[in-house]
């Protein structure tokens, strides 16, 4: 029985988290140095080298605020690419697993969002995001699972946690929004989600998060607190609680985008 996992990306939070599980299956990681997503034929001919029964997706445009600039280069990776490896999942029967996000919701509903809640994103980056999903959908629901996730944090790339922790130690105090809420998520449990449901052929449509609600305020009082006790702080620093309009962004943010998880606990074995 054919178990190949092919993963798309290779320098993000996700691949590289995937990468460190060490799995067997997981045949190769592809950047955008070794595949064209933009062109089908390209893309087709390298990935049909691996012979993959899976692929996971784990590269996508995430520059959100930079997005409302180079929407052409958003909605290239984020939607014409993820459409192209629909088509080559479809035709070439790969289960494929795509990775999205909070942000193709408006973020105005008050109460967590569930699989099938309409998308009504915000900007550039939601919008490709979701085009992304709905293109899957469109060429190959039979055997596609996309995960929506969340505030993601790890100890690679550039991350809310990383960006804190270096604040911390460089600045004499922070200011962070507190009117944003949603549900930070270590990318430890979230690549393990994506890995079963690449093994499993877990199809449709889910959300991975972590437990718990918080504030992106809340959020780094949090990692102050942890970082002092663990030793990665010597010291603490006031952060104080802003609104959204003292800290004006290029893209809009959802302010209210916790994800709801039942789906997950009949579509997943222990991953919740």
């Amino acid at each position: 029985m054919n178990d190949k996992i092919l993963v798309i990306g290779r320098n993000g939070q996700l691949a590289k988290e995937l990468a460190g599980l060490a799995d067997s299956a997981i045949v190769g990681f592809l950047g955008r140095e070794q595949v064209n997503l933009s062109d089908y034929n390209a893309m087709a001919d390298v990935l049909s080298r691996f012979s993959p029964a899976a692929i996971i997706n784990a590269s996508a445009y995430t520059a959100v605020d930079l997005a409302e600039q180079e929407s052409q280069q958003a909605y290239q990776l984020n939607h014409h690419s993820v459409e192209n490896l629909a088509r080559f999942a479809k035709t070439n029967k790969c289960h494929l697993v795509h990775v999205s996000t909070d942000y193709v919701f408006a973020g105005d509903k008050g109460s967590p969002y569930k699989v099938d809640d309409p998308h009504n994103p915000q900007g550039v980056y939601g919008a490709s995001k979701a085009a992304g999903e709905k293109a899957i959908l469109e060429h190959w629901a039979k055997s596609s699972c996309i995960v929506r996730t969340s505030w993601v944090y790890s100890r690679h790339g550039n991350n809310f946690v990383k960006t804190m922790l270096r604040l911390m130690k460089e600045k004499p105090e922070l200011n962070v929004i507190d009117d944003q809420v949603g549900t930070p998520t270590s990318v430890t449990g979230l690549a393990a989600c994506c890995l079963q449901a690449a093994r499993d052929k877990v199809c449709g449509v889910h959300h991975y998060t972590d437990a718990g609600v918080a504030s992106w305020y809340d959020f780094a009082v949090a990692i102050q607190d942890l970082a002092l006790q663990s030793g990665l702080l010597n010291q603490a620093i006031p952060v104080n609680p802003i609104p959204t309009t003292a800290y004006p962004t290029p893209a809009k943010r959802p302010h209210y985008s916790v994800l709801d998880k039942s789906t997950l606990k009949g579509a997943f074995k222990g991953c919740s």
